[in-house]
């Protein structure tokens, strides 16, 4: 344990980043999710073709590749974003489209006949989207929601390979310096990502039920 301790600045350093990662990354891909969503059933055929060409590429497609054109063959092209912008927007645009999937899915439960007495109110698509079908759907999608953040929280350690140093990165350099300690080193990693992921499941329990007893 004392290598762990002696070295509590530089797992704080990579920690903060993965919080970074994992803040930056998580809003941008719940808003960009969002109106890949809102496209998925747009009554544009072209918008509908290119939200699921978009899903089905992007979630199929490993992240390793898609860190490593955002930080080797985007600055190859002439782009000079820092390396942690470029995983920020790797680790985005790879999430949305599993917050698109999930919303998807709470949309598709929510009743077709609110959607048709917004409309006929006078509701255009985005009303009826925005004020009707969305926050629905998000009352109904919080747990699959929540395990893509916590799927996010665990794949920030990918941009570790690509020059960021976050908390795995952290790890593995105090574990090369440290041979004697890996043990202890990695499992303090390990107890790090848990204070991420384990409030982010009791969160996502209390405020389902909190919005079951709503409804």
């Amino acid at each position: 344990m004392d290598a762990v301790i002696e070295n509590l600045p530089t797992y704080w350093r990579g920690f903060s980043m993965t919080l970074l990662l994992l803040g930056v990354s998580g809003i941008s891909a719940l808003v960009l999710g969002t109106i890949i969503a809102a496209m998925r059933i747009s009554p544009v055929a072209s918008l509908r073709a290119f939200a699921t060409v978009y899903t089905e590429l992007v979630r199929n497609t490993p992240l390793t590749l898609v860190l490593f054109f955002c930080a080797i063959v985007l600055p190859y092209l002439g782009s000079d974003l820092e390396y942690e912008t470029a995983a920020m927007i790797g680790l985005s645009v790879y999430t949305s489209p599993f917050v698109a999937e999930a919303l998807r899915s709470g949309i598709n439960g929510v009743p077709v006949g609110q959607a048709e007495a917004a409309r006929s109110v006078g509701f255009g698509f985005g009303q009826t989207v925005g004020l009707i079908v969305m926050p629905q759907a998000f009352r109904m999608t919080i747990p699959p929601l929540i395990n893509v953040f916590i799927a996010l929280t665990k794949n920030t350690s990918v941009a570790g390979g690509f020059f960021v140093f976050e908390l795995f990165a952290s790890a593995r350099e105090l574990a090369n310096a440290n041979g004697d300690a890996v043990i202890a080193i990695l499992l303090a990693a390990a107890t790090l990502y848990l204070v991420i992921t384990v409030p982010l499941g009791i969160f996502a329990g209390q405020l389902e039920r909190k919005w079951v007893v709503q409804r």
